[in-house]
């Protein structure tokens, strides 16, 4: 996973924070801590906040107001500064349409600062760990099924190993051996000293790892209750 994050500082502390799409605060004033090496769950209504939480701690959205800060950079002020070490799987591919599986790849390791041997080493491990098989690499993506381009999307994820891990529904769209490697990667991530925040409603795919379940809803964490094999509440 590369050099681990060791700042002596929580890897997510937001204090108040809201986040605006439009003019509507699809976060109104969150306040959350994850510390290195947590796999926190997030659920909640559709529309309650969850995919705006993570964007926003990815630094693709611009805080309105509160506190963001994710591995020890303020995101009001230095939103790009975490990209390289932060990698969101959402809804959409991430991928562009034009460009084969394995240059999609390439470009995502190459975009994380990798050189180009690491690069070519990581693209063969990856895409192989993604069971893509050999005559799918050479496709252009606009070329695949849905599944196929989750399974490209993952690989262009897995290859950057970053340090902190946004998944919004990753087992969206996978078949059933598809899901087993999303949970397999998520534990070895997390084996690797990643922390990983993913929002699911299946709480049954990810509660082997004893996440902690933090329930949001109206753009504000409204439970907090520790790990899913029984933990009692936060404080």
């Amino acid at each position: 996973m590369g050099d681990r994050y060791r700042g002596g500082v929580p890897v997510v502390e937001l204090r108040g924070a809201v986040a605006l799409l439009g003019n509507f605060p699809a976060l109104a004033g969150v306040d959350l801590t994850v510390e290195s090496g947590e796999v926190v769950l997030l659920r909640g209504p559709n529309g309650a906040g969850k995919t705006t939480l993570l964007r926003l701690c990815a630094g693709l959205i611009r805080p309105e107001s509160g506190s963001v800060e994710v591995l020890g950079h303020d995101l009001v002020h230095e939103r790009r500064s975490v990209r390289r070490r932060v990698a969101l799987l959402g809804h959409s591919t991430g991928l562009y349409a034009d460009l084969t599986v394995t240059q999609n790849v390439y470009f995502w390791a190459r975009a994380a600062g990798l050189t180009v041997a690491e690069a070519t080493q990581r693209v063969a491990s990856a895409l192989l760990r993604m069971g893509l098989s050999e005559r799918l690499l050479g496709q252009p993506v606009h070329t695949l099924s849905a599944g196929q381009r989750r399974r490209a999307s993952l690989a262009a994820l897995v290859v950057r190993r970053p340090e902190l891990w946004l998944l919004d529904e990753p087992h969206a769209g996978l078949d059933q051996s598809g899901r087993d490697v999303v949970d397999a990667l998520v534990g070895d991530a997390v084996a690797a000293g990643a922390t990983v925040l993913v929002s699911s409603h299946e709480l049954e795919r990810v509660a082997g790892l004893g996440p902690r379940v933090v329930t949001i809803s109206g753009g504000v964490v409204v439970d907090d209750t520790g790990p899913a094999d029984g933990g009692g509440p936060r404080v």
